[in-house]
């Protein structure tokens, strides 16, 4: 059983900055890609950022410039710092792993980015 616990999210205003952090545990085998989606109201999830085992990075072209994922991986955590937020990128961000063949999810954390 692996269990992913999020953290960092929460209110701020346009402009402001916030930092995800994601620790995985549990029976965790090699992790290969981490990254984090996320939910608006009423839209699909949607793809923000990820981090392959290998050090490829991809992001959305929403935030690109903005925010950068990293990790830690003694620690299994990965990390969403999040600069220059707008409106448009409130939601509930989700983390997401790849550990073996098994994909994990985190519960979501709630970010709200007011105008």
């Amino acid at each position: 059983q692996v269990q992913l616990v999020e953290s960092g999210g929460g209110l701020v205003q346009a402009g402001g900055s916030l930092r995800l952090s994601c620790a995985a545990s549990g029976s965790i085998s090699s992790i290969r890609t981490m990254g984090w989606h996320r939910q608006a109201p009423g839209k699909q999830r949607e793809l923000v950022a990820v981090d392959t085992s290998s050090g490829i990075t991809n992001y959305a072209e929403a935030v690109k410039g903005r925010f950068t994922i990293s990790r830690d991986n003694a620690r299994n955590t990965v990390y969403l710092q999040m600069n220059s937020l707008k409106p448009e990128d409130t939601g509930v961000y989700y983390c997401r792993i790849i550990s073996g063949f098994s994909i994990y999810w985190g519960q979501g954390t709630q970010v709200t980015v007011s105008s």
